[in-house]
């Protein structure tokens, strides 16, 4: 019967093993997902309600970095502009260099380029915009409106600026992919912007880098709960074995 045991000992071994395997495996993961996120994104408090219901006054946002050339119409982004206020503003790009941003159809909907669209993140079912307006944003520039358009204060307040309340590319640092703080939510891409010219942003990583954390945290457990299950399982067989086995 002696075969028995080095057969147990065998498997205990690669039991072992595998545990071993699986938390480093797991510590890989689980550290490699939270640097990779340090690196990509950049946590962002809202400061105004004028992007709500996206997103809340006081809402913790992760926002990738990105470059201004990168953002496309329907991201929400984070930038400064001097004109704007020296702090930090989060709002939704509507309209990019060489487009004619208007508002409102006899729908009550913003137009693209003479494109009507629908926009269910707005906070109301109320027309686009209170008050009527057209702007041609300039090369290099944004159009930015908030999601509560009765209360936001954006490119509409600004018409009379130079860009006609437009911002540079440059001025964005950010694009927001989720709130990670009260709601966990995250934050997808309009389709409604799908059908002009350069389309939607692709979704930032953030999915992956989560994926990782969390299946890094259950190779973790996994591999730290084998052992003392293992151990337990061997100290019942032995208990059962008949005397003067071994």
């Amino acid at each position: 019967m002696s075969g028995t045991g080095r057969t147990d000992d065998g498997r205990g071994r690669l039991g072992s093993m595998l545990s071993g395997l699986a938390v480093a495996v797991g510590c890989v993961l689980f550290l490699g997902g939270f640097a990779w996120a340090a690196v990509e994104y950049r946590p962002y408090t809202v400061p105004t309600e004028s992007m709500t219901p996206t997103v809340n006054a006081g809402d913790r946002v992760l926002a990738q970095r990105v470059d201004g050339s990168e953002v496309r119409r329907g991201d929400v982004v984070v930038f400064t502009d001097p004109a704007w206020g020296e702090m930090p503003m989060v709002k939704r790009v509507v309209g990019i260099g060489g487009d004619k941003v208007a508002c409102c159809e006899k729908d009550g909907r913003l137009t693209v380029n003479g494109i009507p669209v629908e926009e269910p993140y707005l906070q109301t079912a109320d027309p686009a915009s209170a008050n009527d307006f057209t702007a041609e944003v300039p090369k290099g520039q944004l159009f930015l409106l908030g999601d509560d358009r009765r209360v936001s204060l954006d490119s509409r307040v600004h018409l009379e600026d130079g860009g006609q309340g437009s911002v540079p590319r440059t001025a964005v640092t950010a694009r927001v992919d989720a709130v990670a703080w009260p709601l966990g939510s995250m934050i997808g891409r309009p389709q409604a912007f799908a059908a002009l010219p350069g389309g939607v942003s692709s979704a930032g990583p953030l999915k992956l880098q989560l994926g990782a954390v969390i299946g890094g945290m259950v190779l973790i457990l996994a591999g730290a709960v084998y052992g003392p299950v293992a151990a337990r399982s061997k100290r019942n067989k032995q208990r059962k074995a008949p005397a003067g086995v071994h």
